[in-house]
């Protein structure tokens, strides 16, 4: 209304004055060139500037996503192939990677080693012999094998001079090399980890989400389901499951009976997260107003309902995966998981088993250590996805 116009009649409807001109947002307030790229940008560039705040989270990223990388290209990585035998070292110490030698610079290589046996206690031990140098080699040829087991090579990232005796890590009970055996176990137990992940959280999103948006009879049915799985004790119902499974199985069946029976047993934990957020998140407008909309009940909780926790499902997941890789670790060194010639990280930890031979052999528990460093990766990454989830804060 304009000033001096009359006013209208009691009862009267109020005109509608609208603007027609294109609104402008830079227009109201001056905006620095900093304040435009921060107040313009998507809300994934606001999440990614969030995370790169958190170095830590930044470098356990790229340890995991090196670790990763590692494993399609394992059979290139190991000084030697996965069950090449060295006879005459058996249970040999890990050796150092020296640079001088005599105070010159020479460049990496190890020196010779040679087996004693101590006749009192028929223990075997490997003196370094100062008088054999084998240089280090890269991009050279060693033992053959089939790459992915498609394509035969022979190139390794680094091997020693004439196939001399380099064990960084040591080697086990038949002459293995503990080192190209930790390369390759890496490639079971981080996957086992992702497929039991995607299983899990394929589930408990799926049934939770039905859980708490229908709510009433078949919330109650899925919550008394969830506690009947979660009141089974783990370790019995393992020993079970494991005795199942026919010893005629070939590996692969048994990986994935494995990632199948970590993948079954870790949704409910999920499945009860969703199902709260759920019961909260339904009586928003934006929910009824998809309703009314005519939107499908699959597209409300996928497209509407999910994405307003996904901070809390991303922390979920990070916890889960090192979950599943501690999970097929106990199976394996209990003897109820992975079984040879599979080769992971706690099937090599099921050999260290016997303290006599930690005590005589203390490399043998070195698998351990990836196991450590992935799990602490994986929370610490957790930690800077799930403050980037939620730029805002």
């Amino acid at each position: 209304m304009t000033a001096g116009s009359p006013l209208p009649e009691p009862g009267a409807p109020l005109g509608h004055y609208v603007s027609t001109k294109p609104f402008d947002a830079r227009s109201i307030e001056q905006l620095t060139p900093a304040q435009e790229k921060v107040y313009l940008a998507s809300q994934w560039r606001l999440s990614w500037w969030k995370f790169k705040r958190h170095k830590v989270a930044v470098v356990c990223g790229v340890f995991l996503l090196a670790v990763y990388v590692s494993i399609l290209i394992c059979e290139f990585l190991a000084p030697f192939a996965l069950d090449t035998r060295h006879k005459r070292y058996i249970f040999a110490p890990p050796q150092s990677i020296h640079l001088f030698h005599d105070g010159k610079f020479v460049g990496p290589f190890i020196y010779g080693v040679k087996l004693k046996v101590n006749l009192e206690n028929m223990q075997r031990l490997y003196p370094t012999d100062t008088r054999k140098i084998y240089p280090i080699k890269f991009f050279c040829k060693g033992d053959k094998y089939k790459f992915w087991g498609l394509f035969k090579a022979d190139r390794h990232l680094f091997c020693a001079q004439r196939k001399a005796p380099m064990f960084l890590l040591g080697t086990d009970r038949l002459g293995r090399d503990v080192l190209s055996r930790i390369i390759y176990g890496a490639r079971i137990s981080m996957t086992v980890g992702l497929i039991g992940v995607a299983l899990s959280f394929s589930l408990g999103i799926v049934i939770g989400g039905i859980a708490g948006y229908y709510g009433g009879l078949t919330d109650m049915v899925v919550q008394r389901m969830i506690e009947v799985l979660q009141s089974l004790p783990a370790i019995p119902l393992w020993l079970a499951l494991a005795a199942i499974m026919p010893v005629t199985w070939s590996p692969i069946t048994i990986y994935f009976a494995i990632t199948l029976i970590l993948g079954l047993l870790d949704w409910t934990g999920l499945a009860r997260a969703v199902r709260s957020k759920l019961l909260a998140l339904r009586e928003e407008d934006y929910v009824t107003a998809a309703q009314l909309m005519g939107a499908k009940t699959s597209r409300i909780i996928g497209r509407h309902l999910v994405p307003g926790f996904m901070s809390h499902l991303i922390a979920t997941a990070t916890i889960s995966i090192p979950t599943m890789i501690l999970g097929e670790t106990a199976l394996s060194f209990l003897g109820l998981g992975l079984r040879p010639p599979i080769t992971s990280w706690g099937v090599l930890l099921a050999e260290a088993q016997n303290i006599n031979v930690v005590a005589l052999y203390p490399w043998l528990m070195l698998p351990v250590v990836p196991v450590i460093l992935v799990i602490l990766a994986y929370n610490f990454l957790g930690d800077g996805l799930r403050d980037a989830a939620d730029p805002y804060k």
